[in-house]
């Protein structure tokens, strides 16, 4: 990993893989009603505390439990409606949510590694600048997505064995979301 603790300044994009970062990922399934969205430890202080300190934050989540008929895309929209409202009411924010739906081995350009997500919020906010982003993702996939747009890239992962095994695509590993928060809350420059 190199070597970046300075380099993320205020006012940056945030971009969030959705399962496994900010809700529990379920083992070998998908979360497919609002009943099995978990919030993970400490997560809506983190999506509070990044709010104040990032410019803006989306979510980019590949979501193939619709393409594969275990869901529908009013069931995705509804948990993404309540996980909004559920940020909000915490005193944090997600500017958008970018979803791909279509099935990993179709390899279609909306889905992680690929850059069709980031490219449509470039174009929805203008702002943002790809080199002063972060990815925070807990998959080789979000660390591919983050390194093709030149990001810096977070892994988020209870062990940093993804990240020793490929270095050249993780900038930063956190045990968690809130971890990450704490280490810009309380990094110097």
């Amino acid at each position: 990993m190199t070597s970046v603790t300075s380099d993320i300044f205020k006012g940056w994009t945030l971009f969030l893989d959705r399962d496994g970062v900010i809700n529990d990922r379920l083992v070998d399934d998908y979360v497919k009603l609002w009943d099995e969205f978990i919030f993970s430890d400490g997560v809506l202080d983190a999506l509070k505390f990044f709010s104040s300190y990032f410019g803006t934050i989306v979510v980019v989540t590949n979501q193939q439990g619709v393409g594969k008929g275990l869901m529908t895309e009013e069931e995705l929209r509804l948990i993404h409606e309540k996980m909004l409202s559920e940020v909000h009411a915490a005193g944090g924010r997600i500017d958008r949510v970018y979803h791909c739906t279509r099935l990993g081995s179709e390899k279609p350009f909306c889905r992680k590694p690929n850059s069709g997500m980031a490219l449509k919020a470039k174009k929805d906010f203008p702002e943002i600048n790809f080199k002063h982003s972060v990815m925070a993702g807990d998959s080789l996939s979000d660390m591919r997505f983050g390194k093709r747009l030149r990001m810096t890239t977070a892994l988020i992962s209870p062990d940093n064995q993804l990240a020793c095994k490929h270095p050249d695509l993780t900038d930063l590993w956190f045990q968690s979301l809130s971890q990450f928060a704490d280490f810009l809350t309380n990094k110097t420059f």
